[in-house]
């Protein structure tokens, strides 16, 4: 299964993807908020992240582009709470820039395992076929 990383400032939020996530076999690093997530990248030797938008010190967007740079294959799964606000776009930027895949809170934790399951598959690329 996959290490995988959990950045989310809300400890309920973050404890239920952890449980669920490690139910599923996955091995869960948690940070609570952007620089944390940033440095646990750093020799993690992860396979995915799951990075929340609104977290204070870094937001998920900067985190987002952080990681890209540093680990340009590693998928990143992007969720917000931005429904609530009328903020989705951000959901959307963050696709644009590159996210494997988003998720709107309130979700489902069979929306969590599809989208966390899609980010898992290996892409292929142009040299892979």
């Amino acid at each position: 299964m996959a290490r995988i990383l959990v950045v989310d400032d809300e400890g309920g939020i973050r404890s239920a993807i952890q449980r669920a996530l490690e139910r599923d076999g996955h091995e869960v690093v948690v940070a609570v908020n952007g620089l944390d997530g940033a440095r646990a990248l750093r020799g993690a030797g992860l396979d995915l992240a799951i990075i929340d938008i609104h977290m204070p010190e870094m937001d998920g967007i900067e985190l987002l582009i952080n990681f890209q740079a540093a680990a340009p294959t590693m998928p990143v799964i992007v969720m917000s709470g931005g429904a609530q606000t009328r903020r989705l776009d951000l959901l959307q930027d963050a696709s644009l820039l590159g996210a494997t895949g988003i998720l709107a809170k309130p979700f489902t934790l069979d929306e969590l395992r599809e989208t966390v399951t899609r980010a898992l598959v290996p892409r292929r690329t142009p040299d892979s076929q």
